[in-house]
């Protein structure tokens, strides 16, 4: 028995000098193309938020004397068949596309990530239900589910928006989530943290979550990328924000009909677009093999 009890107090032991250990941090660099896409991102944040107070023109004034004009010093990005200024309406269109793109993705990992935690963590019947129920959910194609849902619930809005692209991304992100915690969640230093008498609040919140943060951040900004093109295919359906509220998708579905005659109202909000897009897939790509899964102390 003493023995036993001696071995059983080394293995403790040995659990904890693993978990005591940190691993080396990545020396290699973010590079200069990571800080241009996140200064590029900022600004585009930025513009929405203070659009009001920066000196641009409100996006539903119409200049009839400058109607279908090409790019000039009075209108940099030229203006419309309204006479209303282009780049006003792509400033302040970012507002939606960039506010439904965070805003459902915040609605889908405040539901999807701690369920998946929780699944992951306490396993049983809870992991195998709410699994089953999420990969039922996953079999059924979101889009067909946001569109059929936008299709009747009328008046539409950018909340209503929002709220059923949120809900659409919980099963995903679910997923992606219950992944990363499957895979910490048997390490040495969890196991210790339970030997140790940790509770499982501890565990979640001061060993799980801190190592499932990259991963959780670097797929939130794939996800917002993706949300962001979502609205542009929905706009192409008269499915997002109802005219004359402007937004980069319905802005370039706006003018498809006169594309040949009015190249610019297509150029800007698709290169707008395409920028914030290939920012947000860079970064996260960038900080998801840049940062690796942090060990922290007990």
């Amino acid at each position: 028995m003493s023995e036993f009890i001696r071995e059983t107090e080394l293995s403790q032991e040995a659990l904890l000098e693993a978990s005591m250990v940190e691993r080396p941090e990545k020396n290699e660099p973010l590079g200069p193309l990571f800080w241009i896409c996140v200064g590029w991102l900022a600004l585009n944040i930025i513009g929405a938020i203070f659009a009001n107070v920066l000196p641009v023109q409100s996006p539903l004034n119409q200049d009839y004397n400058f109607v279908n004009s090409a790019p000039s010093l009075h209108h940099i990005f030229g203006t419309d068949d309204l006479g209303r200024d282009i780049f006003a309406r792509v400033v302040y269109g970012s507002r939606v596309s960039i506010a439904v793109g965070v805003g459902a993705m915040v609605i889908g990992f405040g539901i999807g990530a701690p369920l998946g935690m929780l699944a992951a963590y306490r396993r049983g019947r809870f992991d195998t239900f709410v699994t089953t129920v999420m990969y039922v959910l996953l079999a059924f194609p979101a889009i067909i589910a946001v569109i059929a849902v936008l299709s009747f619930w009328t008046p539409r809005s950018m909340f209503k928006i929002i709220l059923v692209i949120g809900f659409a991304s919980v099963p995903l992100v679910y997923r992606v989530i219950r992944t990363a915690t499957l895979a910490i969640a048997t390490k040495d230093y969890v196991i210790a943290a339970k030997v140790q008498g940790a509770t499982d609040r501890r565990i979640l919140m001061k060993e799980l979550l801190p190592n499932i943060a990259p991963i959780g951040i670097s797929f939130l900004l794939i996800g917002i990328a993706t949300v962001v093109t979502l609205e542009g295919a929905l706009a192409f359906l008269g499915l997002s924000v109802n005219p004359p509220t402007p937004s980069w998708g319905n802005m370039i579905n706006e003018s498809r009909t006169v594309l040949a005659e009015n190249p610019w109202l297509v150029l800007f909000p698709s290169l707008a677009l395409c920028l914030f897009l290939l920012c947000l897939n860079f970064i996260g790509d960038r900080m998801r093999s840049h940062y690796d899964v942090t060990e922290v102390k007990l």
